[in-house]
């Protein structure tokens, strides 16, 4: 069956020409009074999979809206694709390299590093949260009290979900409880957490309750096979995404119904890649690359624009802070490493809009574990332009964890089992090595010509390589990353807090019975491969 892609990178079109010119305003400068924020994050959602990127299988009204009536983004990133680390950098504006134990998943945060969430409330804004803040991990205030570093949980309401994969939050419901709770007086920021589409799925859900038929699936990456079981997975994957956009569009209503929608700043996006082999918790560009649409009606200068500047997630804190009218040198957080975007919302230009943001670094650390001593997979990398570099610190280790203890930080999946069935029975060893095998210490990849990311130019590009690699040491050394300065094995020796799965290698290998919750007992590998 012939395969058609998503369009990536061609979303031109999309941009949407309105009658009423909203009045321009100084680049940078804030409308009066400050905005509300609503963030809208949901649980491993991969760019391009929402409907106004040209993607057929997955219905986003939700995210289109705000698009269309705000602003398309084609290129935002975050630095380190997992839950915690990229939640981290989009609180602190920090590249995880620089945020010492929460570089890591699962990990404690350190009391060192404030919030932005933190200053906006001490700057009067009202902060609260539904559903999957920051985590998984600990954070404890200087009495070892848990730390709301999303602000006060606002989870009463639940409902009864259309799969039994799917959360009893109901989001929506909460969030209208939340704005009861605000003090009229006050402006609010509030952290819509799905866990959507997180794993697991109900297998078929999708084609199900959705009414499509499997021929609806139009990009399948070269590194997995096309079958009923993959489209199916896929399928299950778009119905989350869709879900979480339900949930989406009621809080639309809410605001258009209470008339505080003019006002508030409404920013839609993930924290990392779709939870499939090869791309959630790796480096690659459907790993790190998310979808991100904004609406904010009175700030938001000429609706309807696709913007294709690269915006990484340490740029939200600071946008967030200039929105707030707080300076970041006033703010008591560490040094920010990201810079506002305000001056792209208020501008009235589409395509490139600031010409200095044509780069990003990306990076990782430990995610979860299943190597010996809990070890990482450390890699650092630049997308500059088309290119992706990429340096695999420790070659010699397993990219997604050891396959004798499961690939842990490959999440269980229909997809991933059919793979590792494929090379057991020796039908087919290329899917098995793009997603689990070893990887040299350098890749290079043209992701405008191969988005998959499945051919490395390393040995074609040389000068193009060693170009990219001086750009990110130099960047990387400025922004005071350890292993630029050979201490790479201080992010190795801070905790691994779950005691769950804490030391799962050695554990395993002793013959305790674990199962870490998130893979598939048929995921481990009877014998350690080489």
């Amino acid at each position: 069956m012939s395969v058609r892609r998503c369009s990536y990178r061609s979303v031109g079109w999309l941009a949407i020409a309105f009658g009423l010119a909203i009045p321009a305003t100084t680049a940078g400068e804030v409308p009066h009074p400050r905005p509300n924020i609503l963030f809208c994050i949901a649980d491993d959602w991969s760019y391009p999979h929402a409907s106004i990127y040209g993607c057929r299988w997955v219905n986003t009204p939700g995210f289109d809206r705000v698009a269309k009536e705000g602003i398309l983004f084609t290129r935002a990133y975050t630095p380190n694709a997992k839950c915690a680390p990229s939640r981290s950098i989009i609180l602190t504006g920090r590249n995880s390299w620089q945020l010492k134990e929460a570089c890591n998943h699962n990990c404690e945060f350190p009391l060192e590093f404030k919030v932005v969430t933190e200053v906006l409330e001490e700057h009067g804004y009202f902060v609260g949260k539904t559903g999957k803040g920051w985590g998984p991990g600990q954070a404890k205030d200087a009495n070892g009290q848990p730390r709301l570093l999303t602000g006060q949980s606002f989870d009463r309401h639940t409902t009864k979900p259309p799969t039994s994969a799917i959360s009893q939050n109901d989001y929506a419901a909460n969030f209208a409880d939340f704005l009861s709770a605000c003090p009229k007086d006050r402006p609010w920021f509030f952290w819509y957490g799905s866990t959507e589409p997180h794993r697991a799925y109900e297998f078929g859900s999708g084609p199900r309750l959705a009414n499509k038929p499997l021929t609806d699936v139009d990009w399948i990456p070269s590194y997995w096979p096309d079958s009923d079981t993959v489209r199916t997975d896929l399928l299950d994957y778009a119905y989350e995404v869709e879900y979480f956009d339900k949930h989406l569009q009621m809080m639309l209503r809410i605001l258009q119904e209470n008339g505080q929608l003019e006002n508030t700043a409404v920013i839609v996006t993930s924290d990392n890649g779709m939870p499939f082999p090869r791309i959630k918790g790796q480096c690659y560009e459907l790993s790190n690359h998310m979808p991100l649409a904004i609406m904010w009606k009175k700030g938001i200068v000429r609706p309807g624009r696709v913007v294709d500047d690269i915006i990484s997630f340490a740029d939200f804190a600071p946008t967030f802070l200039e929105l707030a009218g707080v300076e970041p040198s006033q703010s008591g957080m560490a040094p920010i490493t990201g810079k506002s975007f305000v001056n792209i919302l208020t501008s009235e230009q589409s395509g490139q809009v600031d010409p200095q943001r044509t780069f990003v670094l990306l990076g990782k650390e430990r995610h979860d574990v299943g190597r010996p001593h809990d070890g990482g997979y450390p890699i650092r990398g630049i997308l500059d332009g088309d290119w992706l570099y990429l340096r695999n610190f420790e070659p010699d280790r397993w990219p997604a964890g050891n396959p004798e203890t499961g690939y842990l930080n490959c999440d269980g999946s229909p997809t991933k089992t059919e793979i590792l069935h494929a090379r057991r029975a020796g039908r087919n060893v290329s899917w098995w090595q793009a997603c689990f095998g070893k990887r040299p210490r350098e890749e290079l990849y043209n992701i405008k010509e191969d988005p998959d990311c499945s051919a490395n130019r390393i040995a074609d590009f040389p000068e193009v390589a060693r170009r990219l690699a001086e750009k990110m040491e130099k960047r990387l050394r400025e922004e005071g990353d350890p292993r630029m300065f050979g201490q790479g094995s201080l992010f190795e020796q801070y905790p691994y807090v779950d005691p769950r799965t804490r030391n799962f290698y050695e554990r395993f290998m002793k013959g305790e019975k674990l199962c870490a919750g998130w893979v598939n007992p048929d995921d481990f590998e009877p014998q350690p491969l080489q």
